[in-house]
């Protein structure tokens, strides 16, 4: 069973809290879960990551989180998707995890006639060299959390504030720029369906408030 939440906009440290509260808590029986979101300004940095790579933050919010990968953009206009996942119980290594997150992006786009890849130097998804979707990932007790954030019409300036995931010369992009002008419940839907399938897992419920 696995339970798919639509959260709305979240306020992300809380969120975040509440990801590491349910992995800390959860049981052999406890069900997966997904979570898509989205999430006012904020930059996040990795376990790992350089504040060498924080350029001129400005205003937004800096938070220093437990997942890996350097240093990231969230904020209105990216869907966020946080798999709350058993890994063992789903017959899932974490590669398969993270391909499962990109390929979710690579199918949604080839649906409106756009070529994606992944890189296996850099996780994500990317169309012509330009990012479109971040992966960053946490597995503690065997379980996922963290996820992937997908630029659907999201600013694209306060990327230009940091080195995104690390690179200097990395270029950002989102679905409008790609002319993919669907609403995001539809896009949403699109990736919720793509990411059970690649998952193997079968949705039971879901659940529009956390």
């Amino acid at each position: 069973m696995i339970v798919v939440r639509s959260l709305g906009r979240q306020d992300y440290e809380p969120l975040w809290r509440s990801m590491q509260e349910f992995t800390n808590t959860r049981s052999a029986t406890t069900p997966d879960e997904i979570w898509f979101t989205e999430h006012p300004p904020v930059f996040t940095l990795g376990l790992n990551a350089s504040p060498e790579h924080l350029l001129a933050p400005g205003n937004i919010p800096v938070v220093q989180v437990d997942r890996g990968g350097q240093v990231t953009y969230h904020g209105p206009g990216q869907l966020m998707i946080y798999p709350l996942i058993d890994l063992k119980r789903a017959g899932l290594g974490v590669r398969d995890l993270v391909t499962g997150l990109e390929q979710c992006i690579v199918d949604l786009v080839a649906e409106f006639g756009v070529k994606a890849l992944a890189r296996k130097d850099a996780p994500g998804v990317y169309v012509q060299q330009q990012k479109i979707a971040s992966v960053g990932l946490r597995i503690r007790r065997g379980a996922s959390f963290h996820g992937m954030a997908l630029n659907i019409d999201v600013d694209l300036e306060p990327f230009s504030r940091i080195n995104p995931c690390g690179f200097s010369d990395l270029e950002v992009t989102n679905l409008r720029s790609l002319g993919i002008e669907n609403e995001r419940d539809e896009i949403q839907s699109i990736v919720q369906g793509n990411l059970l399938r690649h998952l193997r897992l079968q949705r039971e419920k879901i659940v529009s408030d956390y």
